[in-house]
């Protein structure tokens, strides 16, 4: 693979390797899901995850970077690490190498802003059908929203941080707040108490599929 694929963000030959090796062959491979329209980031996905982490969209950091969360003042990546999710801290450039840690990575809108203030509702539309599909082809257990706007552009309703009533089939939803140093105000121990509570949540349910 050539330098400039690594750089649009192409993953590694041996996390795909290894994203085929988590995917159950008789389920729809990831591409079965209706992509976003044109983004700069991609998703990072495969079936059977634990969690789907759900961004709101690009900023410019991240689509110069092909790379999820890529601003070295988004928490994303520490909090992770921090919560347990993950076994060491990851860079965003190793995005792919999360699928062995059963996480996955998408965004609600696919266009690049400034900010998320910069979207309109046309941004966001097909992002419900486009879960639905996904939760139903790749069944994760958990798709977490980081940020409650990524969640209200996805339905257009108003959520509160935790576990959400709503479900896309066996897929329960939780909302983070966000890591977006934007969201400054909410201090690191906060963000990571909501972190902390979804990775419970996410063992608790691993636990109870282990006994079934």
């Amino acid at each position: 693979m050539t330098g400039a694929a690594r750089r649009r963000g192409a993953p590694p030959p041996a996390a795909v390797r290894r994203a085929r090796r988590n995917t159950d062959q008789r389920a729809p491979a990831a591409s079965a899901i209706p992509p976003n329209p044109p983004s700069a980031v991609p998703d990072v996905l495969a079936h059977g995850l634990e969690v789907v982490f759900c961004g709101i969209n690009p900023g410019f950091v991240s689509a110069a970077a092909a790379a999820h969360f890529a601003n070295p003042r988004n928490d994303f990546w520490r909090l992770l690490d921090a919560a347990g999710f993950t076994s060491r801290l990851y860079e965003p450039a190793e995005q792919f190498e999360v699928l062995d840690e059963g996480i996955g990575l998408t965004n609600a809108a696919p266009r690049t802003t400034r900010g998320s203030g910069d979207l309109r509702r046309r941004d966001f539309a097909g992002a419900a059908e486009r879960l639905e599909r996904l939760a139903d082809d790749l069944q994760p257990e958990w798709i977490a929203f980081v940020g409650k706007e990524a969640y209200r552009g996805t339905f257009n309703e108003r959520p509160e941080l935790g576990e959400q009533e709503r479900r896309l089939g066996g897929t329960r939803l939780f909302v983070l707040p966000s890591t977006s140093p934007a969201n400054a105000a909410v201090p690191w121990e906060e963000r990571l108490r909501w972190f902390t509570e979804l990775r419970e949540n996410v063992k608790e349910q691993s636990r109870k599929t282990r006994k079934a």
